[in-house]
């Protein structure tokens, strides 16, 4: 079946209680061929549409994507401006069978609580009742029941770290042949849980349970998709929690059915959901005690993939403050040292105030004495799992030494995701005792294989496990674990 669909998207997960809001300059902007360019032979979402439309023999027409770091919530003239361009190249894709978005569902802009749901029913309104709308989420969306009723099919990712972006993406387009052929007929119920929760690896129990819990009712003839979404908890908006989206054929009675079915098991669960937490000290301790290594410690509580500074310097002060040895750490964010090391060059002695320079909340700066080891352009192709084939650019970066300790610094604010970055460096993690980054979860997918272990490292940040420690001035109450007498089903 031949059909013509646009691929398109805004993509961002808003971190309200980061200082700033973001603006246009911080996103990235792909518009028309780009997308293809950067999309090609990348697991990603817009990758495995790609190549479903090659499957298919459809004609895929690229509009206009755009993406932007975790970060604070969006100026609504940034909004306003993308939108608008992603609408009108719609407008001049059309006529068109159908859409495929690649969004995030933890989109929050100036005056706009739900970006996506915003999103899809603009699109929506712009190609009729009669083009079939497909969307792709990221498991961390506070995904809505309004977004779902713009959709004819809302897919999310099942996995933490999202290795599975790509399977998604093809997914969604894989489906629009039987839209437009009317063998399915979805209709999408989403369940809302009072609940929040850290980060939860899907490896591990009891995100692995809920997952397989989905996939078993996914087997019954008239469930077309069950996605557990944990939500994004870093966000005061009235929709914040853990959501359930069911779709049927035909039948919203059994989506919901379906979606309540999984809810109330995590709901009866959520003890199983609180995390085991370290302090830095407690988590380098614990690392010493492990036999052989690479240990991996993951400061948590400062992971720019949840909109965070990437220059907390808790973690790394109790590394030096322990004076180990054999140790690496990659990286933290802070372009004003990078550029120092760069003008002072290989082998030089420097003295450098590192990190800390966001607020006192992460951390006061490092006044160091460091040896500038390696300079580098920050430019690596992505091996991990998840995303692989990405280009990645961190600008100037500097690997310097204090102590026993190498620590990598970028000049672009990012999570950690696999060891190219340390390689790039030439340093090969499996040989060090300990490995220390920044990153909540995605990390395990390209560092899982080669750890010994893995220790969170949590202290103050803007994605500390300890999800009850930020104020709510408009997440609707009660909620768990903030609320003990948060109850489901919601009366």
């Amino acid at each position: 079946m031949s059909f013509r669909f646009a691929v398109g998207g805004i993509s961002h997960e808003t971190n309200t209680y980061c200082k700033h809001k973001t603006e246009i300059e911080e996103f990235k902007i792909w518009r028309g061929q780009q997308i293809i360019d950067n999309s090609s032979g990348v697991r990603s979402f817009i990758g495995g549409m790609m190549d479903a439309a090659e499957e298919l023999g459809a004609t895929l027409v690229p509009v206009f994507y755009t993406r932007a770091q975790p970060s604070g919530t969006i100026s609504r003239a940034a909004y306003d401006s993308m939108l608008a361009e992603l609408l009108d190249g719609i407008k001049q894709a059309m006529p068109l069978d159908a859409v495929a978005l690649a969004l995030h569902g933890a989109g929050v802009v100036e005056g706009i609580d739900d970006l996506e749901a915003h999103l899809c029913h603009s699109v929506r309104d712009i190609v009729g009742p009669a083009v079939k709308i497909v969307a792709v989420f990221d498991l961390h969306g506070n995904i809505t029941q309004c977004m779902a009723d713009a959709l004819d099919m809302c897919l999310g990712v099942h996995y933490y770290p999202h290795v599975d972006g790509y399977e998604r993406g093809h997914e969604a387009v894989m489906s629009i042949p039987r839209l437009l052929s009317g063998e399915w007929k979805p209709v999408t119920h989403v369940e809302h849980v009072p609940m929040l929760i850290a980060s939860s690896p899907t490896r591990l129990h009891p995100a692995r349970t809920v997952n397989e819990l989905c996939w078993e009712i996914e087997k019954r003839e008239d469930i077309l998709d069950c996605t557990f979404f944990h939500g994004f908890p870093y966000t005061d908006i009235p929709h914040v929690g853990l959501m359930v989206s069911a779709t049927a054929n035909g039948n919203v009675e059994n989506a919901r059915r379906a979606a309540q079915e999984v809810a109330k098991w995590i709901w009866d669960h959520r003890q199983e959901f609180v995390r085991e937490t370290f302090s830095p000290d407690e988590a380098i301790e614990k690392a010493l005690s492990v036999s052989g290594g690479p240990v991996v410690i993951n400061d948590t509580a400062d992971n720019p993939g949840g909109g965070t500074p990437g220059d907390a310097t808790h973690v790394l002060r109790a590394m030096i403050e322990h004076d180990l040895k054999d140790a690496c750490f990659g990286f933290i964010y802070d372009p004003e040292v990078a550029k120092q090391c760069h003008e002072a060059g290989v082998g030089k002695r420097i003295r450098v105030s590192l990190g800390g320079k966001y607020d006192d909340f992460h951390g006061a700066p490092l006044d160091l004495l460091v040896y500038v080891k390696c300079l580098t352009d920050g430019r690596f192709i992505q091996q991990t799992p998840m995303g692989r084939g990405s280009r990645v650019d961190l600008g100037r970066m500097a690997r310097i030494v204090t102590g026993g300790i190498d620590i990598l610094v970028s000049s672009v604010r990012t999570q950690t995701l696999d060891p190219e970055v340390f390689l790039l460096h030439g340093i090969d993690v499996t040989r060090y005792k300990i490995v220390a980054l920044k990153s909540s979860t995605h990390f395990r997918a390209g560092f899982e294989p080669i750890a010994k272990q893995i220790i969170a490292a949590d202290s103050p940040g803007l994605t500390t496990l300890n999800v009850s420690h930020f104020p709510r001035e408009r997440t609707k109450r009660p909620i768990w674990p903030i609320d003990q007498d948060a109850r489901y089903p919601i009366s």
